[in-house]
């Protein structure tokens, strides 16, 4: 444990954004799987939504630093995939 008055402070806030972008991360894991089974249940309607959801989701992460744009753009282009029917990478 640290001594130093900042560095208690540093841990504190590390730990509060390490759970922002945690929270980032599960979300968007949890509309890519609904993202799958719409396409797989042929809920087109559905598929559309989660998708929309899931590419914003994607950008807020990125620009907020809980994502590298990188693995932004890697996401969004099997989310893409999977929309069209593709292979799901």
């Amino acid at each position: 444990m640290a001594n130093i008055h900042s560095q208690k402070k540093r841990i504190l806030r590390a730990e509060r954004e390490r759970l922002e972008n945690r929270r980032y991360t599960s979300t968007i894991k949890t509309y890519f799987r609904r993202l799958e089974t719409a396409v797989a249940g042929g809920d087109d309607a559905q598929a559309d939504a989660d998708h929309r959801v899931l590419v914003q989701t994607i950008d807020k992460a990125v620009k907020r630093g809980a994502l590298h744009r990188n693995t932004g753009a890697r996401k969004k282009s099997r989310a893409a995939r999977v929309r069209v029917g593709g292979p799901a990478a």
